[in-house]
């Protein structure tokens, strides 16, 4: 027999194992558990809103009864070397998971990733932050895993229209991802444990016999009669198939200046830019938690989300927290020499002393300013370029960061000195405001942050400092397709997928829009 029951716990009864199952037996009548009870966390989310925290608990437990398995998805995949050949643009969430589908529809998928393996990508990482020096081929954002390998490893996403989250968690789950992703309501891996996942991908990928080929950067794309047949790659090699599914990511931008020179059908789409904020992690604890020192043993380090309304020039628009790393890192994430990018990860135990988040204004395509039209569905594209020029150029031209406290910011004073940082590469004082940001930007951040602070008592504090900028939130392009094909508007087997496309936000939604495009390139053109 099963039986589910809801419980409201305390930190400590709900992670310490042996707490846990004592008090779920008692709650059956029960004085001990017996070898026919079985007991599993079905979900689990931390409710902070009191004064004491609790965690709220959904447990099945199976009496007298073999449970079934938590996961039905396994890493036996069909042999498909003489399948159908399909062409998959970028080793990211997206490309990694449309491979795999293609797999299991019969296909053979080509992978094509412009960045190295994970582990030797991290040699290019250790260089950003050590000599400043940036490989466009290889860094935060290209490489096998694409930006979600190097992050905090969210698995949290609203996106739920294209596909199945739960299936994409046990993939990740049979590929080595700890079964509590199932569990937890706002799920996520860890940097540090990302890289092993994706080798499991990978090795699921290739054992089938699809094929994944790095430093191999995809420099045209070969269309014939309205049709996009091909690719070819840096070295000159033709590679042809039955479709392509473009899974690049967010900042390919030579993809887009390629498909845009090619007069594929293109659009400027809305993004958000702003910055990073690095709090102490005990202060954001003492907040959430209403603690006055530690969070103890059992609690995570905490989070938090937050929008503001801001108004200028006569336009209101939101201010939000974006890509929220508790015990975290800043990192830098440009993509090419002469740009500074900031972004977050956490390990998987979140245990930096360091919290952040992008703080980021949400900009329309009416925002952007007028010099950049000429660059037409680029226009946002180029804005967002200047923007990150501007940063590098502002704390030295190297990857130092621009930074400044918290109040500073806000009161429109030049730091004279900066906090410590998780920032690897240093952080110089400038004024953001005057020297890296527009206009409209830096005032909607100042409001929002004096909202924030009213919203979460500390929050505003000097004790706290901005690092610019948070400029790669989403793709500033999309490419349009249809809603039903997925296919390109215009040009057929044209697969655009995932963040680059402008369809996805993360690492689940970015793999379940990999899956859906390959099931439809499949079943249009696989038969």
């Amino acid at each position: 027999m099963r039986k589910e029951i809801e419980l409201k716990l305390s930190p400590e009864e709900a992670f310490d194992q042996q707490q846990f199952e004592s008090i779920v037996v008692k709650s059956l009548g029960l004085d001990v558990k017996s070898d026919n009870v079985i007991i599993r966390a079905l979900k689990r989310s931390i409710d902070a809103r009191g004064r004491k925290v609790k965690v709220n608990v959904t447990v099945e437990i199976f009496l007298n009864e073999t449970p079934p398995p938590r996961i039905t998805a396994s890493v036996d995949y069909p042999a498909i070397s003489n399948g159908k050949t399909v062409i998959i643009v970028g080793a990211g969430p997206a490309g990694l998971f449309a491979a795999l589908r293609v797999i299991e529809l019969g296909g053979k998928p080509i992978v094509l990733e412009r960045g190295k393996d994970v582990r030797t990508r991290r040699r290019d990482l250790a260089a950003i932050n050590k000599e400043h020096l940036v490989n466009p081929e290889s860094n935060y954002c290209f490489g096998e895993g694409g930006a979600g390998t190097y992050s905090d490893g969210k698995l949290y996403t609203r996106s739920k229209k294209r596909g199945d989250v739960r299936r994409i968690l046990e993939i990740m789950v049979a590929h080595g991802a700890r079964e509590d992703i199932l569990v937890d309501a706002h799920p996520h891996i860890g940097t540090n444990k990302l890289p092993q996942l994706v080798s499991k991908l990978r090795e699921s990928i290739l054992g089938a016999g699809g094929e994944i080929f790095f430093d191999t950067k995809v420099t045209d794309f070969i269309l014939k009669d309205g049709e996009m047949i091909g690719v070819v790659t840096a070295e000159g090699k033709r590679i042809e198939g039955i479709g392509v599914i473009l899974a690049t990511g967010h900042s390919a931008r030579d993809i887009f200046h390629l498909l845009h020179s090619k007069g594929v059908f293109l659009e400027a789409k809305p993004f958000a830019l702003g910055v990073r904020v690095e709090h102490d992690q005990g202060l954001i604890d003492q907040i959430q938690y209403h603690c006055t020192s530690e969070r103890g043993p059992y609690l995570p380090a905490s989070s938090y989300a937050l929008v503001q309304q801001t108004m200028f020039g006569g336009k209101q628009r939101g201010v939000f927290s974006f890509c929220m790393c508790p015990g975290g890192f800043i990192v830098p994430a440009a993509t090419s020499p002469g740009e500074l990018v900031v972004n977050g990860m956490s390990p998987s135990r979140r245990d930096s002393k360091f919290a952040n988040s992008g703080i980021v204004v949400a900009v329309e395509l009416e925002d952007i300013p007028a010099q950049y039209h000429r660059f037409g569905p680029l226009s946002a594209m180029m804005f967002q370029a200047d923007v990150e020029k501007a940063a590098w150029q502002s704390a030295g031209s190297t990857q130092v960061a621009p930074a400044q406290r918290l109040v500073d910011f806000v009161e429109g004073r030049t730091s004279q000195s900066l906090l410590d940082t998780s920032y690897q590469p240093g952080l110089a004082p400038v004024n953001m405001a005057k020297e890296v940001l527009p206009e409209f930007i830096s005032v909607r951040l100042q409001q929002a942050f004096k909202g924030f602070g009213q919203k979460m008592n500390g929050y505003l504090t000097n004790d706290a400092q901005i690092v610019g900028v948070e400029s790669r939130t989403s793709s500033p392009v999309r490419i349009p397709r249809d809603r039903e094909r997925f296919e390109h508007t215009e040009v057929k087997r044209f697969y655009p997928c995932g963040e680059g496309a402008g369809y996805a936000g993360g690492i689940v939604s970015a793999a379940m829009d990999g899956e859906r495009c390959a099931e439809k390139l499949m079943e249009t053109y696989g038969k």
